[in-house]
């Protein structure tokens, strides 16, 4: 089991924790719009240390956004493995030609 799938088996562990001990429990408490709010907010935080260049803060960032994206993913009911199998199904196609390949939207 790798760090994300270990980190997703954390996340749904809180599922209906005690909302005052555990933070993952007190984001599921207050629902996606908190969720998504959180995730948008870590991801605007890794881009801007990503321009400031600053390493360090923008490792400690990724791995909030690592974090907060398992919660998103909990919550939407997805797990890692569909995600790896997207990932697996991608292999070997270029970006460009998967990107082409998706629906109008």
């Amino acid at each position: 089991m790798g760090p994300l799938d270990k980190l997703y088996a954390k996340v749904q562990a809180s599922r209906g924790g005690d909302p005052t001990q555990s933070y993952t429990a007190k984001l599921f408490e207050r629902g996606r719009p908190k969720i998504a709010q959180k995730l948008g907010e870590e991801a605007v935080e890794a881009v801007i240390e990503l321009m400031r260049g600053d390493k360090q803060a923008l490792v400690g960032e990724s791995a909030d956004l690592l974090y907060h994206l398992m919660v998103c993913w909990a919550e939407a009911g997805i797990t890692p493995d569909e995600v790896w199998a997207e990932l697996a199904r991608r292999e070997g196609v270029s970006g460009l030609a998967e990107k082409a390949s998706r629906p109008p939207s």
